[in-house]
């Protein structure tokens, strides 16, 4: 259904990004407190996946997910899949166990990218997305490439050119509103992408990035910016996208706030943009 919602980690985890990796609320407390609030999905971190390894295995993630009706949305994070340097034995290691994961419990995609603005020739990068998404297809996994200003490309002809290029069936884009915005992507140009490289949609609400005070680490939900929320959706639909819809909405303010809150709010204010 195109109205289910799906609320990402970093939405739901009670942590602000790059200030801790595992969730200070219980695994099963969070999945209860999705499905209580309306989510269809569930998403992992690949740090705080780890953290619930310790004491539970994948079949009792999938068993918990199950019995809560809900499915398992975005497992993340690959990073430096397209790197030569000793980064790409960590990177390979996450890699398999991610692929693991997503195959166990059954996820709609696996999520990669970059942080660091890492320098990398194009050639390298097709073939690099090329057989990240061969080693993905053994597992019955599906690759999103999230492009951000953080990554080693960002401008939409760049990623294009990489999904293209890898000529991958299981591989595409992940297109998050913050991102659009914070990159100058219009709504027309998101209408414009293939759809079949749609991979997944984050949704979120903020200022504008031409408006003084904008903030990209503060984000806001739909409805309380200056974003074109329903206009975005309007796009994603347009390409023919009729997946599940992401929320990925942080701030320093919701460190402070309880699960269910997290949860409620992030729900009932995405909710009216998608139906």
């Amino acid at each position: 259904m195109t109205d289910q919602l799906m609320n990402l980690y970093w939405s739901s985890c009670g942590l602000y990004p790059g200030e801790g990796e595992v969730s200070p609320f219980d695994f099963e407390a969070r999945v209860k407190s999705a499905a209580k609030a309306g989510f269809a999905g569930f998403s992992f971190w690949h740090t705080d996946l780890d953290a619930i390894l310790a004491t539970r295995s994948l079949a009792e993630i999938k068993r918990i997910l199950d019995d809560n009706g809900l499915s398992t949305f975005e497992v993340e994070f690959i990073e430096d899949w397209f790197v030569t340097d000793e980064r790409k034995a960590a990177s390979d290691k996450r890699k398999w166990r991610l692929l693991e994961a997503s195959q166990v419990l059954g996820a709609h995609h696996v999520k990669v990218g970059d942080f660091k603005n890492t320098p990398v020739d194009m050639s390298r990068l097709i073939e690099a997305f090329a057989a990240l998404c061969a080693d993905a297809a053994k597992q019955g996994a599906t690759i999103g490439f999230e492009f951000m200003k953080s990554a080693m490309i960002h401008r939409l002809d760049d990623c294009l050119a990489m999904v293209e290029g890898a000529a991958a069936p299981n591989g595409g884009l992940i297109v998050d509103i913050a991102h659009t915005n914070a990159i100058g992507i219009t709504n027309e140009q998101v209408a414009a992408i293939p759809g079949r490289y749609m991979i997944s949609v984050e949704l979120g609400d903020n200022l504008r990035a031409s408006t003084p005070g904008y903030q990209p680490g503060e984000r806001r939900y739909c409805g309380e910016g200056e974003l074109d929320v329903a206009g975005f959706i309007a796009a994603a639909r347009a390409t023919g996208y009729a997946g599940p819809w992401a929320v990925e909405v942080f701030s320093h303010a919701q460190k402070d706030w309880s699960l269910e809150r997290l949860d409620k709010v992030a729900f009932n204010t995405t909710l009216p943009f998608v139906r």
